[in-house]
């Protein structure tokens, strides 16, 4: 392995901005880093310009401060257009060269339209899978300065849309953020900027939905995975009862 290559990740995150892999996966990031794993997020963009925040600066200071709260090793934001984000094939392969260098285990990308919310997270969930995709392609070093090939073991989508009514649950994995659910509240309050009082409601929403998420698995919060291909078990009593 390259001398000049960072530890590897256990987890990546993948969001359009800053602050959706908080609300979305906050909990879980949190939990794994308290677990003993390595995680990172990439944000596509720097969320800006954006009406709440008085520049760039502001929103990767709390994009850090949300970092730190949750303890997550690695935070990258690429300089890819807020709301202009398309799935071309520059921004596949800037995501691409991320995976190659920090070489996760598994990433998390954003599942799904959120109608009524950007739709730059449309285009991150297709440039997510493109970039998975291109990252462990061989034969093709030279467009992504020369990384080593990197086969991503694992992809798992996250729901992002807090306001829709039909639920992932039939199709998910609910994973148990009992513990962490109050960090990922005070990651999200991390972005002053974009959650001033006046959107507690957000606040209500994402604690609403991590317990109703955990009630259903029998936590007392949880947050939602969406396999991106079949899963397979070895041990089904082991997988299903401990």
């Amino acid at each position: 392995m390259s001398a000049e290559l960072p530890e590897p990740l256990d987890v990546m995150a993948v969001g359009a901005h800053p602050d959706d892999v908080e609300i979305a996966v906050g909990g879980i990031l949190a939990s794994l880093v308290q677990q003993g794993y390595r995680v990172g997020i990439c944000d596509l963009t720097d969320g800006e310009p954006t009406p709440g925040s008085a520049g760039p600066e502001v929103r990767l200071a709390e994009a850090a401060e949300a970092a730190r709260i949750l303890g997550v090793q690695v935070r990258i934001t690429l300089d890819l257009p807020n709301r202009r984000l398309f799935d071309t094939y520059e921004s596949r392969v800037a995501l691409a060269k991320v995976f190659r260098r920090h070489r996760p285990r598994l990433v998390l990308g954003i599942h799904g339209k959120t109608p009524g919310a950007s739709p730059d997270h449309w285009q991150a969930m297709q440039i997510t899978d493109a970039a998975v995709f291109y990252a462990r392609l061989t034969k093709w070093d030279s467009e992504f300065d020369n990384l080593v090939v990197h086969p991503v073991h694992r992809q798992l989508y996250y729901p992002l849309g807090l306001g829709a009514l039909d639920t992932p649950l039939e199709r998910g994995i609910v994973v148990d953020i009992s513990n962490s659910l109050d960090r990922k509240l005070e990651a999200i309050r991390a972005y002053r900027s974009q959650f001033p009082p006046a959107k507690d409601r957000v606040f209500r929403l994402v604690e609403g939905q991590a317990k109703l998420y955990g009630a259903a698995a029998g936590y007392m919060a949880g947050e939602v995975l969406i396999p991106a291909a079949a899963v397979g078990v070895r041990d089904l009593v082991k997988f299903m009862c401990d």
